[in-house]
C-alpha cells in the first residue's frame, strides 16, 4: 500500500473513532459540562501524525452531527486541529514517555478550556460570567477524558504501533 493509501486510511480511523466514542456517551459529550471520552484520542499525534487530520474531521463531523452551529463547528475542531499539531511536536522534542504524555495531554486540555466558551460566547450567546465556570468545567472533563482514556489507549497503542500500524 502507497504512503498517500495508508495516510488517509489511518485518518479516516482517526475520524470515525472520534465520532463513534462522542455519539457512544452523546448526553456527556455535549454541552457547559462535557466529557468526550474521544477527546482521550488527542494524545495519538504522539505516536501517529496522521492522527491530527483524522481527529480534526472527526471532531467537526461530530459537532456537525450533534447540531452544533456551524462556528463551534469550525473554530471548535481548528482548537482540536492546533492542540493536535503541538502535541504532535511535543512528541518529537520530549523523549520520556510519562513527561511527554503529560506535556502533550496539557494542549487538548487548556486549549479546549479555555478557548471553547469564547467561542460558545459568539456562536450562542452564552453570558461573559459564566466563562470562569466553563473554565472549570472544561478544565476537568478534558483531563479527564486526556489522561484517564488517553492514556491507557496510548500506552496500549505504542506496545502493539510497529506490529499492526506500520
Amino acid at each position: 500500500m502507497n504512503s498517500t493509501t495508508k495516510f488517509i486510511t489511518k485518518c479516516g480511523i482517526f475520524a470515525g473513532l472520534y465520532v463513534v466514542l462522542s455519539l457512544a456517551v452523546f448526553p456527556l459529550a455535549s454541552g457547559v459540562i462535557q466529557i468526550r471520552i474521544s477527546e482521550g484520542l488527542t494524545l495519538l499525534p504522539l505516536i501517529f501524525p496522521e492522527a491530527i487530520v483524522g481527529l480534526f474531521v472527526g471532531c467537526f463531523l461530530t459537532n456537525l452531527i450533534t447540531g452544533c452551529v456551524i462556528l463551534d463547528c469550525i473554530f471548535g475542531s481548528l482548537i482540536t486541529l492546533i492542540a493536535g499539531i503541538l502535541t504532535y511536536f511535543i512528541g518529537k522534542f520530549i523523549k520520556n514517555l510519562p513527561l511527554k504524555i503529560f506535556v502533550g495531554g496539557l494542549f487538548p486540555v487548556l486549549l479546549n478550556a479555555f478557548l471553547l466558551p469564547v467561542i460558545w460566547y459568539f456562536a450562542y450567546g452564552t453570558g461573559e460570567f459564566i466563562y470562569i465556570v466553563q473554565v472549570a468545567f472544561l478544565t476537568i472533563g478534558q483531563a479527564l477524558s486526556v489522561y484517564a482514556f488517553g492514556y491507557p489507549l496510548l500506552i496500549a497503542t505504542k506496545k502493539i504501533n510497529n506490529k499492526w500500524f506500520n
